[in-house]
This record gives C-alpha cells, structure tokens and sequence, in this order.
C-alpha cells in the first residue's frame, strides 16, 4: 500500500446522502477479479444523469470525493472501495460511512474523513473552484481560505496509512519474530 500523509487536489463535491454500494459500482461489474478498469463503472448511474460531477472536465482525476451522511452504505463489495482507488480517489470526506465501507476503504489505503455536515456544506461550496488538502499528519482539511476543520480517526488506522502498512505490510513487518516462533515451535514440536 502506498503511504499517504496527505491528500491535495481538485474534489468531486458529490454531497449526496445515503449512497449505496450499488451506486457505487453496480452489481454487473463484480464479476471481475481484478480492481484495474473498475473506476471506469463507478457511478454509472450518476454518471448517466445529465450535468453530473463525474462528467465535469473540471474535476477529472480528483484526488478527493466530498459525500454525504452514511456514504457506501448497503452491500459489503469491497470493490467499492476498489472502483474508488482506480478512478484516483485517495480519500472521502463525509458526515458518516457504514462501517464495512469505512473497513473497505481503510484496507484499500482510501482515507476516510468524517466532518460534521456544517463543514461537509463549506467545503461542497469551496470545491466548486477550489483545492481542498486532506492532512494525516495534523489531522485536518484546510482550504486556500484558512478554513480548517479538525477531525479524529483510529490511531491504528492512522498509523497503517501513514506508513503505507495493509495487513500483508504488517505482517512483514513482524517476520523477524515470526521466523523466530516458528523455529522455536519447528523445534519443540519436530513431529509437525
């Protein structure tokens, strides 16, 4: 997983409520094993709907989606969090997630930032002409107008995005004590 210490850039200021994974990436395309081309059916069928911010020029290649309250609600697909990642969004801020989409995101090194919706609205409004940075590091959302709105997220979490650590990461991370353990059981117990 690639690090991530903060987030700068164009934002898709999406803003709707309650958006499903279904929306998010229809059913039809989970057929696939593979996260690379899925970017190109996220929001299909928004997508589909005249003047939408998907199809704006001006926000292609955002790194960032401003949503609404309970973001990725509905089916567990992780590749939800997949169709995301490939069409470059490297992090959500909204009122509130489902926690499996908010797990999703996490293990896909998306970060999820949730703001209360007076903060969600301001930065809607600054997304439109403006750069909005997500920062891990001071753990806040700044724009050019010196709006800063501070928010909390699990230390661990934190951590693992910081350091680029998903759970194969992490678990090379500790091969020194595994190979330790695993030749002290290879003794203790020759006949496994």
């Amino acid at each position: 997983m690639t690090p991530v210490t903060s987030v700068e850039g164009k934002a898709y200021p999406f803003g709707r409520k309650n958006v499903d994974t279904d929306v998010i990436i229809p059913a039809h395309y989970l057929k696939t094993i593979t996260r690379a081309g899925l970017g190109r059916g996220a929001f299909e069928t928004v997508r589909a709907e005249p003047g939408n911010v998907f199809e704006d020029p001006a926000y292609a290649g955002a790194p960032i989606l401003i949503a609404g309250d309970n973001f990725g609600c509905g089916s567990s697909r992780e590749h939800a969090a997949w169709a995301l990642g490939d069409m470059g969004v490297k992090a959500v801020i909204a009122p509130s997630y489902s926690d499996i989409f908010s797990g999703n995101a996490f293990k896909n090194g998306i970060v999820a930032v949730v703001l209360p919706q007076e903060a969600i609205d301001r930065l809607l409004e600054v997304a439109k002409d403006n750069p909005i940075t997500v920062d891990l590091e001071s753990m806040s959302v700044t724009t050019p107008f010196q709006d800063r709105f501070s928010f909390e997220m699990d230390p661990f979490r934190r951590d693992c995005l910081i350091n680029g650590l998903d759970e194969i990461g992490l678990t090379m991370a500790r091969e020194e004590k595994i190979g330790a353990y695993e030749a002290v059981m290879a003794a203790e117990r020759a006949w496994l």
